[in-house]
């Protein structure tokens, strides 16, 4: 029942359906009772003109012509006379809720010893017994002069009735919903990182301003990634002018190897601190998609780890896996990971960090998706932490080990796993250590 709770369609043609359903039920029930009454008197009154003219006709007519009079009742009329035996097999009147009102009715103007039956000798329809003198007849009508809709009528036309009723609600439920599907497919593009189509403005007046207001939105959110672009590459080259003037300033002191390096430290670690600012703020447009052959680009971050002289790692790596993404701001994020945990993910009672790298393909879902992981052996975080690790500008160092650093790893990796509709897991290692996995949809 998935489908009931999230889906606002399923929701609609449900609820329209439902109410389509119980109005047909309570009109057949209001025509039911409104035309009750009037249909037992018609049908009474029609069964007593039958059997006074068919009565009169043969009590006045001469002898000699009641066979002509009789065939002629059976071929235009559908009306049979039949003399009355005690020999005669009858059945019981017809099953219906009326035939007791109509008995009542009948009997009170023909006497009360008229006589129903739905079968006699055999031979079905509608008998009535009448007397002309002392003798006694049976007049037999067919059932069908009688009868209104029967169950099977009604069903079928309730069924007829109801199927259409269920098409106009998931018409009704499509037209209503259409444009809020619209406006949610726009929304998780945006989300992506792509740019969205713009949305007709038409329909009704809420929808036409509801539209034209996100169109809007959709062109000033693009201005505004158009400036930040050019804003970033002043910031960047603002910040940085400073601190190439110093690197050069610095070569050219005379100071001590000591204070030199100590220097040179604080330079790179604010130069440092600037990039992951800009990685941070830096957008990933969903337009430079292309298939990644993600196992290289793997292959590659662990082969930069291992030229680092406190990593140990150990990779378990499909081939031929591709996703559609960024290859330059999946780099980053991998690096962002090898970095994280070679500060934070020492092993502990050693100087260096255990990395293990794997990706691998695994059913997920009704689908398979690529499953990326990175793990380190240290001592993980407390597990109500873990939320706290993608927050810009926090760092665990009280559970990860002191390190220098803005904050921003993690939140980073995150901002562009989103941007690349990706999910994003964190938690501790089975043996202790930090698991990271990224999950991925295959490129198609």
């Amino acid at each position: 029942m998935s489908w009931l709770r999230s889906g606002l369609f399923w929701r609609t043609f449900l609820l329209l359906s439902i109410l389509t359903t119980l109005s047909m039920a309570s009109w057949i029930g209001m025509i039911s009772a409104v035309q009750r009454g009037p249909q037992v008197e018609q049908t009474a009154d029609l069964v007593i003109s039958v059997v006074t003219i068919t009565k009169a006709a043969l009590t006045h007519s001469a002898p000699e012509l009641r066979r002509e009079l009789l065939f002629e009742l059976v071929s235009n009329e559908g009306i049979r006379i039949f003399t009355l035996e005690s020999s005669d097999a009858v059945d019981p009147p017809p099953d219906s809720t009326l035939m007791p009102e109509i008995e009542a009715i009948i009997k009170s103007k023909l006497g009360a010893d008229t006589r129903f039956s739905s079968r006699v000798n055999g031979t079905a329809g509608f008998w009535i017994s009448f007397k002309i003198d002392d003798d006694s007849y049976w007049l037999m009508l067919e059932r069908e002069r009688l009868e209104g809709l029967t169950g099977v009528q009604w069903l079928g036309w309730a069924t007829v009735v109801g199927a259409l009723s269920v098409v106009g609600a998931a018409l009704i439920s499509s037209l209503v919903n259409l444009p809020l599907a619209r406006l949610t497919a726009a929304a998780r593009a945006i989300a992506q990182g792509k740019k969205p189509d713009r949305l007709p403005e038409k329909g009704s007046k809420e929808i036409i301003e509801a539209n034209r207001s996100f169109n809007q939105m959709v062109e000033d959110l693009q201005q505004v990634e158009s400036d930040r672009a050019v804003i970033l590459a002043g910031i960047s080259h603002d910040l940085r002018t400073p601190l190439t003037r110093m690197q050069l300033e610095l070569e050219m002191a005379k100071l001590s190897n000591e204070a030199r390096e100590g220097m040179q430290s604080d330079i790179e670690q604010m130069d440092a601190i600037i990039g992951q600012f800009l990685d941070y703020a830096k957008p990933t447009e969903a337009a430079t998609f292309v298939p990644v052959d993600i196992g290289e680009l793997l292959q590659d971050t662990a082969r930069e780890a291992e030229r680092m002289l406190d990593i140990h790692v150990t990779t378990h790596i499909e081939e031929g896996v591709h996703v559609m993404g960024n290859a330059t701001d999946l780099r980053r994020v991998f690096n962002n990971l090898v970095e994280n945990a070679r500060r934070y993910g020492k092993t502990p009672g050693s100087d260096f960090t255990e990395l293990d790298i794997s990706c691998r393909i695994k059913p997920h879902g009704l689908g398979k998706r690529v499953v990326i992981e990175v793990q380190d052996h240290g001592q993980g975080v407390p597990d109500d932490h873990i939320e706290l690790l993608l927050k810009p500008f926090t760092r665990m160092d009280s559970a990860r080990g002191q390190a220098n650093g803005a904050g921003l790893g993690l939140a980073i990796v995150e901002r562009v796993v989103l941007r690349h509709n990706a999910e994003l897991q964190v938690s501790n290692r089975d043996g202790g250590g930090l698991r990271i996995a990224l999950v991925m949809a295959l490129a198609s």
